[in-house]
């Protein structure tokens, strides 16, 4: 499908829902529209997104490069903000600033919990993940995750001189 500028209601309603889980989460299950891609937006990802019942977003995580907001259409949920529960809603308005907070949404209610989402994609992301102690780095479209307490500093490593022959 072409990019367009105007994304009806209508238009997009007729077309399928993309679904998405997370990798690192078995309970993750989002679905939705990425209505960005729709318009053709390379810079940002702008996404209309449910989450059913007893399901999750992503897994807890905090971006260092990327922010990303999330805003509540309808249905209620909670946002788990570096650790801590808060009850949203309707209205409810999530920023959230490269390195700051981990944040994590879920839905423990009866009835679906629909935003809008929307993020940067930048070239390279670096993500936390606190709770699984893992780091994911993602360079284009190639992601890799490590455990974060197998770091290496790269003050550790050795020193190379070059030569000067």
């Amino acid at each position: 499908m072409a990019p367009r500028v105007l994304i009806r209601a209508g238009d997009r309603a007729a077309l399928p829902e993309q679904s998405f889980s997370h990798p690192l989460n078995p309970n993750s299950e989002i679905h939705g529209h990425s209505v960005g891609e729709l318009a053709g937006l390379k810079k940002i990802g702008v996404h209309i997104a449910r989450i059913p019942p007893g399901k999750e977003s992503f897994v807890r995580h905090v971006h260092y490069v990327e922010e990303e907001f999330v805003y509540i259409l309808s249905g209620s949920g909670i946002a788990e903000i570096d650790g801590e529960e808060h009850e949203v809603g309707p209205g409810d308005f999530l920023g959230y600033v490269p390195g700051t907070v981990s944040h994590h949404l879920r839905n423990p209610f009866d009835e679906d919990l629909v935003y809008l989402s929307a993020g940067e994609r930048s070239a390279v992301e670096v993500a936390d993940f606190p709770t699984l102690g893992k780091r994911m780095v993602r360079v284009g479209t190639q992601v890799s995750v490590y455990p974060m307490d197998h770091e290496e500093s790269l003050a550790a490593l050795p020193r190379v001189r070059p030569s000067r022959e």
